[in-house]
Formats: structure tokens, sequence, C-alpha cells
């Protein structure tokens, strides 16, 4: 992985955590619907990461965010679910020899993939954080409802800074 590559990621690792903390964490509508915008971070980190890495990054993610939301482990523990399910998702849909592109974006992979991508690894994050933020099966539907409202809620923010990010691969 090259210096640039390097400094891109860096820096997109602290804007959305930035974006994260300061703006998003009091944004929830009725306490069922939070975005976590900062696992695009983790989603569009470049394909030959090895996965030891990928891990190391994702709980130190998870780990920072727990110290500003305040939760014993919760972010750390979903945002290592979330890249086991990329390094599954990825490991099922692409090939090892096609890796012509640096990384999963929408520009490089198309839309059809990349939402089925977001939505597999959005929906296992969130899934397991309000599972492990709730922590009780007496309140299991109003924790699938939250997570369905939450997990649709950061897909759509997901896809729409790709969108505004978006750079058509050149074919």
């Amino acid at each position: 992985m090259n210096s640039k590559l390097i400094l891109v990621n860096i820096t997109r690792w602290v804007i959305l955590l930035l974006i994260q903390i300061l703006l998003l964490r009091n944004l929830s509508f009725y306490n069922m619907a939070t975005p976590f915008t900062y696992i695009l971070f983790l989603l569009l980190l470049p394909f030959g990461i090895p996965n030891i890495v990928l891990y190391l990054v994702a709980f130190f993610t998870g780990l920072t965010l727990d110290a500003f939301y305040d939760t014993l482990g919760v972010h750390t523990t979903a945002c290592i679910t979330l890249v086991f399910v990329r390094i599954l998702f990825i490991s099922v849909t692409v090939s090892r020899d096609g890796f012509d592109e640096p990384e999963p974006t929408l520009g490089n992979m198309g839309f059809k993939w990349f939402l089925l991508y977001a939505l597999f690894c959005t929906f296992s994050h969130h899934l397991v954080l309000f599972l492990l933020e709730t922590f009780r099966l007496t309140e299991l539907s109003y924790t699938l409802l939250r997570c369905l409202m939450s997990g649709m809620f950061t897909l759509f923010t997901v896809v729409l800074v790709e969108f505004i990010f978006y750079n058509r691969k050149a074919r």
C-alpha cells in the first residue's frame, strides 16, 4: 500500500470519526434511528490490507468510539463483527485475481454490489451493536426495530456520501 493511500485512509478515519462524535452522536430520531456513518471508513478500506490489520484497525476504531460514547466495548465488538462480515463477503463475491481496483467504492464496484455489500455489513454491525447495548431478550422486538431503523438511516447516509464522492471507473 503506497503512502498516498495510507494518508487518504488516515484522513478519512479522522474526518468520519469527528463527524460521528461531534455531529451525529446527538442526532437521533425518537431514540429509534441513529446514523453511524463512521462505518464507511471500515467499508472503504482497500482490498489488499491483510486481515489482521483490518481487525486491528476495526478494534482501534471501535475503541475510540467507545471512549467518546462511554460504552464498554460495544462499538469495538460491532466494528470487529463488521470487518468479519466484510472479509467473508469480499472472499465470496470477488475473485482473488480480480483485485484490479484498490478499494471497494461505489465507482469501482458498481451500485448493486456496493449496496449489497454495505447492506450486509451495516446490518451485521447494527445488530451486534444494539443487542449488546440493550442486553435483554425482553426488549428484543424494540431492539430489532431500532436495528432496522438505524440500519436504514446509516445505509442511506453511506450511499449518499458515496454518491457525493462518486468517481466513475474509466473502462
